[in-house]
């Protein structure tokens, strides 16, 4: 069976990739192993949103009496119908994916793909052809080889979703993304946490500043952090071995529950990957070029595989790039202006250059910042909280970075991503007319 596209993964960057082929008329077959939205959608970033929206929600309720809502003192969260609500909201957009797909007349198999060629792919006993092959195999969760790992019951983000009763105590190990995020919910909802780090900071990679006032939050909330701290055992703990206690070079903890969430990486193995002889960066990633083509020029890899940015965003982007290219069509992709969310409670968001990594390249910048209680709209619906906002400056006034401390930063953040893409000055972002009162408004108080 012959396709013009055969596309390998059915995560955002795939089904991305499939219905934008689709629709351009191009036959495409699309092969998952699991369920159509990959882990983003099933076990991922929609999940845990649904999760983090019923716990600041239930936050909100908490501390109704600061905006004048007097609330009933029987309030209490319920964790298996927050988690009901979760599988809903997965199943209606699961759904919302599939219908997308067949109106562009994309074929769907599930299966384990495994790639015998660059144009032939057989999933169970059915082979098939194609002319372009694209790579979308996504991640995996990276378990790290802390000594008696195995000998302990833990979760990674999978089972932390679905968790149906309260942990007394939670010990998150990685203070990443993912970390961060968890260790907001179970705190919201009443668990007492523990955040231990390898690095000196959390959230790495993000503008320190900003992770350093998160942290500050969450430890006037409860959470202990436990900074430049290594695991170095894992053992079973407590009468029956229910618990998890952990040790570390300055002392030990014990938990109900361990959380391991120190990153992902690309998923390589089972598909065959090892019969296409493709480059690899000095990273040992897929190389690919700015049409995400990699070495061969009818196969193209798109999302993690190529672990230049792990989200699913820049997924989705990566995916219309590579179809543009098959297609024809002038297209190139852009690294330039990519958001990052935490999902916490307050939000932090961030895009382009933190001080840290202008510095690191030698640039010249200026950082311009101030609270975000410098909006009206941000004051008026964020009671006690002062938040932080920051822009940074070339020497040119060009806006090359932006981070945000504060809800809603993940809905404001792509003004600002916006603004460095298009290589905007201070003054001609200042003549854009931004709507009052809105808590966007935060960047225009900030260009003076």
């Amino acid at each position: 069976m012959k396709y013009q596209v055969i596309i390998i993964g059915g995560g955002p960057a795939g089904y991305t990739a499939a219905e934008s082929a689709g629709k351009a008329g191009l036959s495409v077959l699309l092969i998952e192993r699991n369920t159509v939205g990959g882990v983003c959608l099933n076990e991922g970033c929609v999940p845990t949103k649904t999760l983090l929206y019923s716990a600041k929600t239930y936050d909100t309720v908490r501390h109704a009496a600061r905006y004048a809502v007097d609330v009933s003192p029987e309030l209490s969260f319920n964790l298996p119908k927050a988690v009901a609500r979760k599988g809903k909201v997965v199943r209606k957009l699961t759904l919302g994916i599939k219908a997308r797909l067949a109106a562009a007349n994309v074929t769907l198999v599930t299966g384990e793909a495994y790639i015998e060629s660059q144009t032939a792919v057989r999933c169970g006993e059915t082979s098939y052809e194609c002319d372009y092959l694209i790579l979308c195999t996504g991640s995996e969760t990276l378990i790290p080889p802390i000594p008696g790992v195995d000998k302990v019951s833990y979760w990674t983000h999978r089972e932390a979703l679905d968790c149906k009763e309260r942990p007394a105590s939670l010990a998150v190990i990685g203070g990443g993304v993912i970390g961060m995020e968890f260790a907001s919910f179970f705190n919201s909802i009443g668990t007492d946490v523990t955040v231990v780090e390898m690095a000196d900071e959390i959230l790495g990679g993000m503008d320190r500043e900003i992770a350093a006032a998160l942290r500050a939050e969450y430890t006037k909330r409860g959470v202990r952090f436990l900074l430049g701290t290594g695991v170095t055992d894992l053992a079973p703990s407590g009468p029956e071995g229910e618990k998890v206690r952990y040790a570390y070079k300055e002392g030990e903890g014990e938990a109900d529950r361990l959380l391991l969430s120190v990153g992902r990486r690309p998923a390589e193995t089972g598909y065959g990957l090892e019969n296409l002889p493709l480059e690899r960066t000095e990273k040992g990633t897929v190389k690919v070029d700015g049409q995400m083509r990699t070495s061969l020029p009818n196969v193209y890899a798109c999302g993690d595989l190529t672990g230049r940015s792990m989200l699913a965003h820049t997924a989705v982007r990566e995916a219309e790039v590579a179809v543009h290219s098959i297609l024809g069509r002038t297209d190139s992709m852009s690294y330039r202006a990519v958001p990052s969310v935490v999902y916490t409670n307050p939000e932090v968001a961030g895009v382009g250059e933190t001080e840290e990594s202008a510095s690191a390249k030698g640039l010249r910048f200026r950082t311009v910042k101030a609270p975000m209680t410098y909006s009206g709209r941000f004051v008026a619906e964020n009671e006690g909280i002062n938040g932080l906002c920051k822009i940074l400056l070339d020497e040119r006034e060009r806006i090359i970075g932006a981070h945000v401390l504060g809800n809603p930063a993940s809905e404001i953040i792509t003004l600002a991503a916006t603004a460095i893409e298009l290589g905007l000055t201070a003054e001609e972002w200042k003549r854009i007319i931004f709507p009052h009162p809105t808590a966007g408004e935060i960047f225009r108080e900030l260009l003076g």
